[in-house]
């Protein structure tokens, strides 16, 4: 499978440096290793990228942003894990 590039629209990876307006690269993947930065799709089909953690039959989305909470879904779709991040100066 082929990687793709999407743009960081907010903040809440900002501790893991990856900032608004950055690009990530993401290799597809339907599993992730827990706490591999991955893109996922939420229930609302709304798109996260975050830290990836499986406790029991749900998933924790954690942001790297001591400001947000995590995200807790028993129904996460996973598109792949973040392998670069580019950043326009």
């Amino acid at each position: 499978s082929t990687a793709y590039a999407l743009r960081v629209r907010g903040d809440s990876m900002i501790e893991d440096h990856i900032c608004d307006g950055d690009i990530v690269i993401i290799e597809p993947a339907a599993t992730v290793n827990d706490g591999e930065i991955s893109v996922a799709m939420l229930d609302d089909d709304s798109v996260t990228l975050k830290r990836i953690y499986r406790e029991g039959k749900r998933v924790r989305l954690q942001p790297a942003n001591s400001t947000m909470k995590p995200i807790y879904s028993n129904n996460v779709r996973l598109r792949g894990r973040v392998i670069s991040i580019m950043r326009q100066t």
